[in-house]
């Protein structure tokens, strides 16, 4: 950990005044299959004093969570062209006029004031049921103005928990493989596609990145020595590892639920077979033995269930093994090519699929019921996985311009939102968790 964000962590004051959780009172129920997107309006954050160098921190406050809370798929931001209040009102619910945010039809309201002192500022955030006058919410915080975004992040987080009941997705991180450098290196971001960071340098294909389930590790294939090999790279202190390196194919690995062992494709029996390793790269057992082509290896949330590509059929397929009573089942009967499964935490399967030439996302049931097509006549979509949660997805898609970047939506596939903006193409998300500090 660095010095400026353990300087966060100590300083982050997390105390809760007037009104907490609204007795309670769930105000958005994510699992609902109508839910409403809640309308909220957030002002530009009120320069209580100090640097006025630092006053243009009221905006950058307010659109970090006023974007955080448009990709969370719960609520509808409102334009602030439409606000009657003046910049110059209270923070306070004594000092607010919640007739003028009613007119407009805000239902909630979230107001923060900050004061900034060198490069530290401090600032109370509030949230408010416009109609009630109630406070629902209040916290305030101290940190560095370089590490504005990260104390955004955690406030709406806690603002959702509160709200839903379970906590926001602002504080986790996605990995992809970008051709910016034109060459397939692995970056590293926010989930809202901010703060990118290259992580590999090879001047080379690097394919497939995993993050491990605490989020501190990630597994990736790159083809650095002229092979495939599969790396294991700590993110913390940048240690890289080879986990596999035999002859042939060592690719499209995947973390078991435990994140002690993985599994990957190799061909050192001359067919591509899918095999269990553990974190030293020692062959565990081997989990499929077909005449066919398998890969893509994705474990159900228990461990005990496996989903993968297979042609064995004819065509590239999803099957599932039930590892413990060692028989596979074929999931998909539906277009030509579906490929790239992912299990989430909620136990629904996500996959890409094509049945016109085209690709687009798809969800399924393990037990091949209820499929839900995702996108529709938007480009070509591929690589899905899901958040750390289940609650949200991510994919790469070529519907803006041509060139692949990452989108991330609503697990039922509302709210799709493009977070990658580079040049070249962003290519085969993974979502990860913040690892706890």
């Amino acid at each position: 950990m660095n010095r400026i964000s353990a300087c966060i962590l100590l300083s982050f004051l997390l105390s809760i005044f007037h009104g907490g959780k609204a007795e309670g009172k769930l105000y958005v129920d994510i699992t609902s299959p109508s839910m409403r997107k809640i309308p909220i309006a957030i002002p530009d954050f009120k320069h209580m004093g100090g640097n006025s160098e630092h006053r243009y921190l009221g905006r950058t406050l307010a659109d970090i969570i006023t974007n955080d809370f448009t990709l969370s798929g719960y609520f509808r931001t409102l334009d602030r062209t439409s606000f009657i209040e003046g910049s110059e009102a209270g923070i306070t619910r004594e000092h607010i006029q919640f007739r003028d945010w009613s007119i407009i039809g805000a239902d909630l309201l979230l107001k923060g004031g900050f004061e900034s002192i060198g490069n530290q500022i401090r600032a109370e955030v509030r949230l408010f049921d416009v109609l009630s006058t109630k406070q629902l919410y209040g916290k305030r915080f101290v940190g560095s103005a370089d590490q504005r975004r990260y104390l955004m992040h955690r406030v709406g987080n806690d603002i959702i928990l509160s709200l839903t009941g379970h906590p926001g997705p602002f504080l986790t991180r996605l990995a992809f493989v970008g051709t910016s450098t034109r060459h397939k290196e692995l970056y590293v971001s926010d989930f809202d596609g901010h703060n990118v960071k290259q992580i590999t340098h090879y001047s080379s294909i690097t394919l497939s990145p995993r993050w491990s389930p605490s989020g501190s590790r990630m597994i990736y294939t790159s083809f650095r020595d002229s092979a495939t090999i599969l790396f294991m790279h700590d993110i913390q202190n940048g240690l890289v590892k080879k986990l596999s390196d035999r002859k042939g194919l060592n690719i499209a690995a995947a973390w078991m639920p435990s994140g002690q062992e993985l599994a990957l494709t190799l061909t050192i029996s001359g067919n591509p077979d899918i095999f269990l390793i553990d974190t030293n790269g020692k062959i565990l057992k081997r989990l499929t033995k077909n005449w066919g082509i398998d890969v893509s290896p994705s474990f159900s949330p228990d461990g005990k269930k496996m989903a993968f590509v297979s042609n064995r059929s004819g065509s590239p397929q999803i099957y599932v093994r039930d590892l413990e009573a060692n028989r596979i089942e074929r999931l998909t009967f539906e277009g030509n090519y579906n490929t790239s499964p992912a299990w989430s935490k909620l136990n629904r399967i996500v996959f890409a699929g094509s049945r016109d030439g085209r690709f687009d996302i798809y969800t399924i049931s393990p037990d091949g019921q209820d499929l839900q097509q995702i996108t529709h006549n938007q480009g070509n979509n591929e690589d899905p996985c899901w958040s750390p949660d289940g609650r949200y997805m991510a994919f790469s898609s070529n519907r803006v311009d041509g060139n692949y970047h990452i989108f991330i939506a609503n697990a039922n596939g509302e709210n799709q939102r493009q977070v990658t903006f580079a040049q070249g193409d962003q290519l085969s998300p993974s979502w990860g968790d913040r690892v706890k500090q």
